[in-house]
């Protein structure tokens, strides 16, 4: 795609990779084929197309209007375009990029200002977190529904973590809502690492990966989480840790762009590229190993919801499937399993009906095989599909920790 960037565009930070990405993209429309809210609206300007020709128009120095930042805050970012698109359009970076331009142009109204940083204030920060969680279930009954959907239904405890320190180690993101919505989660985890041999070194100063400040219209902040992160995963990465685990696809994604998000950055840039090298997510950690010691014979019938981080993002589509089938368990078909769930980080919470109508659709098509559980790999569409009240949804490390002997 032919662009002239406007001369007040050329002095943004990432001037040349915008129009490195714009000009990969040929304008065919494929993309539109699997962009879920283009699915739903059926207009071009809430699909990837259109949204880049609204990106190229901000660039180059047209008006921009509260109607342009409708459409990109419309986007999940869920990536889906980028699998589908035949020319390579590292589309993700690119409305970043535009939505900064964008979110500095053009002033949210009161509400929408307030609900973002109210989400910042307490989304990124796990005890606060924790604490509001915890009060919402003692006043669970008290509260509207739309609140009562986002508190989970059952969060098994977690199991006590095993304290042998073992030769091979790895590092783990605790994360920031997982510890109050999934507290099992990472606990199961490391008991079924430690069953292979591996020690996981939590890290509680690595926090929030950043990526709710990031996409919350405040990427500096979002960028100094990731700093801090680094900071803090730093010695133990020295002291020999082989991988930097995550049990959150979407954190994943996040933490593998360090590298790419902190290259200008003297102080960083090599840390970050180390980080982002070891990441990884949980499946691919434990795919190597010989799973066959675990001494697992499974056979819940069971719907795997795949998020977007994991297979657009990572590129790690058919891993956990794969895994799970070889431990035994028997898994249903899922029609059109490359959607969105509408959950997308805060996007429930920012695009309710359009959230609302994806989590629909997406459960009807994992319950279309009748499993008895749906499992996922990303705690945000764990909570999200899970406060529908329909099939219970749990994330799969912890069905493949309770199957073990």
């Amino acid at each position: 795609m032919q662009t002239t960037l406007s001369e007040r565009a050329r002095h943004l930070p990432r001037a040349a990779e915008a129009e490195s990405i714009l000009r990969t993209c040929v304008h065919c429309g494929f993309c539109n084929a699997t962009c879920p809210t283009y699915q739903l609206l059926g207009d071009e300007l809430d699909g990837p197309r259109g949204r880049i020709y609204l990106i190229k128009q901000v660039l180059e120095g047209n008006d921009v209007t509260q109607k342009t930042q409708q459409h990109l805050d419309r986007c999940l970012s869920c990536r889906n375009c980028e699998t589908t698109c035949p020319s390579g359009v590292d589309y993700h970076n690119l409305l970043d990029i535009g939505r900064a331009v964008v979110d500095a142009a053009v002033p949210r109204p009161l509400g929408q200002r307030l609900l973002r940083e109210g989400l910042r204030q307490t989304v990124p920060h796990p005890d606060l977190f924790k604490s509001l969680v915890n009060g919402g279930q003692v006043f669970r009954a008290l509260l509207p529904g739309t609140l009562q959907s986002k508190l989970p239904r059952h969060a098994p405890p977690a199991k006590p973590r095993p304290m042998t320190l073992r030769e091979r180690q790895v590092l783990m993101l605790e994360g920031c809502v997982q510890p109050a919505l999934s507290p099992n989660t990472n606990a199961a985890a490391a008991r079924v690492l430690d069953r292979l041999g591996i020690s996981v070194i939590a890290t509680r100063e690595a926090g929030c990966c950043g990526a709710v400040d990031y996409h919350l219209d405040a990427q500096a902040a979002g960028l100094d989480r990731a700093r801090r992160n680094i900071d803090a995963w730093w010695p133990g990465i020295e002291k020999g840790a082989e991988a930097i685990v995550q049990t959150a696809s979407g954190c994943g994604a996040f933490i593998k762009d360090y590298g790419h998000l902190l290259a200008s950055d003297p102080a960083y840039a090599e840390k970050a590229k180390k980080v982002s090298e070891l990441a990884r997510d949980l499946v691919e950690v434990l795919r190597d190993e010989p799973l066959e010691k675990l001494g697992i014979h499974a056979s819940q019938r069971l719907a795997f919801h795949c998020p977007c981080t994991l297979q657009h993002g990572q590129k790690l589509g058919g891993a956990v499937e794969a895994l799970l089938s070889g431990l035994g368990f028997n898994l249903t078909s899922v029609p059109d399993g490359h959607l969105c769930c509408g959950s997308a980080g805060t996007y429930s919470l920012t695009q309710p009906e359009l959230s609302r109508q994806l989590r629909d659709n997406k459960l009807n098509a994992l319950e279309s095989g009748h499993p008895e559980v749906i499992v996922t790999a990303n705690i945000g569409c764990q909570s999200h599909l899970d406060g529908a009240g329909r099939t219970p949804v749990r994330h799969w490390i912890e069905l493949v920790e309770a199957a073990l002997p």
